[in-house]
């Protein structure tokens, strides 16, 4: 493996969660010699409990496994993919309903031992204080440590990469009552783009006293509540004094109902996340109420009584950068094209998409390696719909986002009557997995599931276009 930028074939991966193991299994089968670096146990977190690889720190499980969810159907596009966290998950999978949760002690341990058994791989134990040279792939997460964190902000701009993570919850559009919210922005000024909920003074005082009586989350104790004024949680602004959210984030201020001609007591505006308006941000709703409270409360506000809520918010200590400003599409720094990134540092939310952005990385590292360019998967599957909104979004407003229907393009056909949103659910789901089928039967990735390339594949098995001359330019983004 002597293409140009890959020197001997050997690469880097920085980080040994579920990413960076998902990626090195994928690299190892490639041909490359992967160097993977753990910090752990040499350097521990506040959060890990071993140096095991892939170590579930928060909730034990993946998500549903349901095809009725876009979890689920992540979930299956990862096993068409021969996902090795998917594998060692059904493995060590306990009792939980329609949900894929693990033992997380047995799959630490089975994905250590399959990292290991990879004649390719070297697991290097101990801090990376600063990015090194030569094709590397960053997949640290959320506990990145404080100087490879600085390492990294020299390399993409300090004011590009974020340590707090404060994210307002995301509602599906198609569950907001069409009714009750109207579409305007502030004093009329430029095109309507926020819905705006509109409360009276009863529906606002009844709002806020659940607000401050529900119940939130307890910090961590290597968590500090200091908040920036531009990202106080809704519930502790409303501590400070009943009307503080009337004239903060719920001020109608210049937000007239065109129905009445009336300006509301408040209102709750939603800001589109997608360009295709299936998504709808609560601004500035960054919340640590208990998730059950988030849907009890936030569905007192009018239009929002039957919202489906596709993210709930959260704030917590988080690093990642800011993938729209400084990443191309597949997933290297425009400003250096041999580093790549992978998992939550790319802004994406949960354990399965974590270990879809490493195989991802990996893919489009071999691709580079043969001289071609990675084709993502389309925009129609879960993972394709996933790299579309973390390439896409707004620089200004990114958050983190994790997999769920709004991010893939909307039938074209309408489900009416009894039984429609599962009926397109169950039609978007059937296509993402069609899609990515072909996809990967287009790309002659079948190897991946096998766990190595065939001879006859080689050339074309990461699921490239030859489009070599794009890719080697430092300064283009893919």
């Amino acid at each position: 493996m002597n293409a140009s930028g890959f020197g001997d074939g050997s690469v880097t991966i920085v980080g040994g969660g579920l990413a960076g193991s998902e990626a090195a299994r994928v690299l190892a089968a490639a041909g490359f010699d992967v160097a993977l670096h753990e910090m752990r146990p040499e350097r521990p977190t506040p959060a890990h409990k071993t140096g095991d690889l892939a170590e579930l720190v928060c909730s034990n499980s993946l998500g549903s496994r349901e095809i009725s969810t876009g979890k689920g159907v992540l979930l299956a596009e990862l096993q068409l993919l021969g996902s090795l966290v998917v594998q060692a998950a059904t493995r060590h999978a306990v009792p939980a309903g329609n949900s894929l949760a693990v033992e997380r002690e047995g799959f630490a341990r089975d994905v250590t031992g399959a990292i290991a058994a990879l004649e390719r791989v070297t697991v290097v134990r101990g801090e990376v204080a600063a990015l090194p040279r030569g094709p590397t792939l960053v997949a640290t997460g959320p506990l990145t440590s404080e100087s490879l964190a600085l390492s990294i902000a020299r390399a993409a701009g300090r004011t590009q990469l974020f340590f707090y993570d404060a994210i307002a919850p995301i509602v599906a559009a198609d569950s907001i009552d069409a009714d009750v919210v109207y579409a305007a922005t502030r004093h009329g000024r430029g095109e309507p783009d926020f819905l705006n909920c509109p409360l009276g003074p009863d529906d606002y005082e009844h709002f806020i006293d659940e607000l401050v009586a529900a119940e939130k989350v307890l910090a961590k104790d290597f968590e500090q509540e200091r908040y920036f004024e531009g990202c106080m949680p809704i519930e502790v602004m409303a501590d400070r004094g009943r009307q503080t959210l009337a004239f903060g984030p719920m001020r109608p201020v210049g937000l007239p109902d065109p129905r009445t001609g009336a300006i509301p007591h408040a209102v709750v505006q939603l800001r589109r996340e997608d360009k295709a308006g299936q998504l709808y941000n609560l601004v500035g709703f960054q919340t640590k109420l208990k998730y059950p409270e988030q849907k009890r409360v936030f569905r007192l506000i009018p239009g929002l009584e039957r919202a489906e809520f596709v993210r709930l918010g959260s704030i917590h200590r988080n690093t990642f950068i800011s993938t729209p400003a400084l990443l191309c599409e597949d997933l290297s720094l425009r400003s250096r094209r041999d580093l790549w990134f992978a998992g939550q540092i790319v802004g994406c939310e949960g354990y399965a998409e974590s270990a879809a952005m490493g195989l991802m990385a990996a893919l489009a590292m071999v691709a580079r390696a043969r001289g071609a360019v990675l084709e993502p998967p389309p925009r129609t599957t879960m993972i394709g719909g996933l790299m579309g909104y973390i390439r896409d979004a707004d620089p200004r407003h990114f958050q983190p986002m994790n997999s769920n229907f709004g991010l893939l393009p909307a039938p074209a056909q309408r489900f009416r009557g009894k039984g429609a949103r599962a009926a397109k659910r169950t039609w978007l789901a059937e296509r993402a997995l069609g899609d990515m089928a072909a996809w990967i039967e287009r790309h002659d990735l079948g190897w991946l599931a096998a766990g190595t390339p065939t001879d006859e594949s080689s050339c074309s098995a990461s699921g490239v276009t030859a489009e070599a001359g794009a890719a080697s330019d430092a300064g283009s983004a893919a």
